[in-house]
């Protein structure tokens, strides 16, 4: 049927569709049925001639024909139209023709991998990112060419064993967040949030109240709450935040009861972004529910939670689980991410579907994703780190997030200011450490901080998220305590080399922090002119001097980057400025 093609063809073959189906899976191939009268074939650079073989002897076969691959290959033309024939030069980087050997290609990806501090080295205390650690026994069904090799669309009885696994992993994080129902579909955080919205926007529809639309967000958000709100088809409305990083109760109870008529839901953050448990949570849901709203609550910081609370019972009724996160699926390099969504019972029927697989609830809206359970083979990770903790493992997993996070914040109280801690002095699992005062007494920013960092060997924690000039730290509970001491040490020895500034030892505009990091090469340099010694810029402790990670590039210009434009998601002030 197809007038041109590429890898795909599509076939009318008519009542010997069926008979042609099941020939095809009697040979353990899988056709796509287009419909009754129609099969779709795909084949790519792995397809041998043997498969080939096969499939032409499976078409055969209903007419009791005999065909050779050899002899059709003789009379094959490849009749192009001009207008597909490529013209330009493609593959130009050296990259493609310069490593001809297996052991030329290792080399060459050892030495990218060489460039990358990565956990295999030091912690990267990311806050709100949960860099945990991906332990081997958990990441190896992944390299299974039984998990590995299915297709999304295989029949479900050819894929029986996946089939389990998303159902024990479905239950365990019912299990795990109070909830009635899961979706293994989206494909990241923001997919879910984006997912959980849609299912509460078709419940809303379902009661005949579409037109609710005012989603409620504290404007210590993560920035992909306001996105996913108004890509739902839905109204940000901000709410204020305290001093002490919790949201106003009060705030939230005039906004609620102003857009009584449309509130949809509040998106809520537990623990805050700001790193606090905060105590009003529960009273804040039973607002929203007053009003005829429903909450959903991003599960960013699950971390805090898993096995002491949850997301039902604080009084959520949908939220989202980045597994890339709390579960141990890496997320480093920018993916690939989970975000499945676990809803209350009254949001099941709304779960997401699937064109191809029968999937979701009774009147389930249409698929988030191309595949019906998101990128499956990863799901496999959390499926054996949830099996391997057990449920006295997973809750011990965050007790020993919150006790690290508070040990690092004790070490460190005296030397920095930390911004929002609860009525108890603690933070939660991640703390936002304020640097904003060594601006004026010392000409030192948060950004010069954080590069400073990367000559003791670790990577920066979050930097002026979600408060500008701020460092947000999440140890996670993956870390020994020799390592949380290694990176207070680092902190405070960098306190140190600001006090340094303050007291005029070295200029504000020529420093170790200013000139951060140090790579080999300017530090060998013959022509070195900065006030401060060699050994001091690449080598500040003792641990360094032992275990040195070279960074690859230096000081890069960071007013340049900030001038060229990439698409983001706007600031929260952004949605509040509207709102005036």
């Amino acid at each position: 049927k197809n007038a041109t093609y590429f890898d795909t063809l599509h076939i009318v073959t008519g009542n010997a569709t069926a008979s042609i189906m099941n020939r095809a899976a009697g040979a353990l191939m899988n056709f796509r049925q287009i419909s009754d009268t129609e099969i779709g074939i795909s084949v790519d650079e792995t397809t041998t001639v043997k498969e080939v073989e096969t499939i032409l002897s499976v078409f055969a076969s209903v007419k009791s024909k005999v065909i050779s691959v050899a002899e059709l290959a003789k009379n094959v033309q490849m009749d192009w139209d001009p207008m597909f024939i490529r013209t330009s030069n493609f593959m130009l980087h050296p990259v493609y023709n310069t490593h001809h050997s297996e052991h030329e290609m290792l080399r060459y990806i050892h030495a990218l991998e060489m460039k990358d501090l990565s956990l295999n080295f030091s912690m990267i205390p990311l806050g709100s990112c949960t860099m945990k650690l991906n332990a081997t026994t958990e990441m190896l069904p992944v390299t299974m060419p039984e998990f590995g090799g299915l297709h999304p669309f295989a029949p479900r009885e050819q894929a029986m064993g996946y089939t389990q696994i998303f159902e024990e992993l479905s239950n365990d994080l019912k299990e795990v967040t109070g909830f009635a129902g899961v979706s293994l579909q989206p494909n990241a955080g923001a997919q879910g949030e984006y997912t959980g919205l849609l299912v509460i926007r078709e419940y809303l529809k379902a009661k005949g109240e579409g037109h609710r639309s005012i989603a409620l967000i504290p404007s210590s958000a993560h920035g992909t709450n306001p996105a996913s709100a108004v890509m739902a088809g839905m109204q940000v409305v901000v709410v204020k935040c305290d001093e002490r990083g919790n949201v106003e109760v009060e705030d939230l109870k005039a906004k609620a009861e102003q857009h009584k008529e449309n509130l949809a839901c509040l998106m809520v953050t537990y623990p805050s972004t700001h790193g606090v448990f905060e105590e009003s949570i529960q009273e804040m849901c039973a607002v929203i529910h007053r009003y005829g709203g429903q909450v959903y609550m991003d599960g960013a910081n699950m971390n805090a939670q898993v096995g002491l609370t949850s997301p039902a019972r604080i009084g959520a009724d949908v939220c989202h689980l980045n597994l890339h996160k709390t579960f141990c699926i890496p997320h480093g390099g920018g993916g690939p991410g989970m975000g499945p969504i676990c809803v209350a019972e009254h949001l099941v029927p709304f779960l997401p579907g699937h064109s191809v697989v029968e999937i979701g609830g009774e009147q389930s809206m249409s698929a988030v994703s191309a595949a019906p359970w998101g990128s499956a083979s990863i799901l496999l990770i959390s499926y054996v780190y949830i099996k391997m903790m057990g449920a006295t493992g997973l809750t011990n997993a965050t007790k020993y997030a919150i006790l690290n996070a508070n040990y690092i914040k004790a070490r460190l109280e005296k030397a920095f200011d930390i911004l929002y801690v609860g009525k108890n002095g603690r933070c939660a699992h991640e703390m936002i450490v304020d640097m904003r005062k060594f601006k004026a007494s010392a000409g030192v920013e948060v950004v010069d901080i954080a590069k400073r960092l990367m000559d003791y060997g670790f990577h920066a924690p979050t930097v002026s998220f979600p408060v500008a000039g701020t460092l947000m730290i999440e140890p996670t509970e993956s870390e020994p305590k020799s390592e949380l001491d290694r990176f207070c040490d680092a902190m405070l020895h960098i306190r140190k080399e600001i006090e340094e500034i303050e007291q005029g030892v070295y200029p504000k505009e020529s420093n170790v922090l200013k000139h951060a990091p140090h790579t080999a090469s300017v530090v060998m340099n013959s022509d070195w002119t900065r006030p401060y010694p060699r050994e001091k810029a690449a080598f500040p402790t003792a641990w360094v001097r032992s275990h040195k990670f070279w960074p690859s590039i230096g000081r890069i210009n960071d007013t340049h980057g900030d001038r060229q434009l990439i698409c983001v998601c706007p600031p929260m002030e952004s949605y509040m400025e509207e709102m005036k």
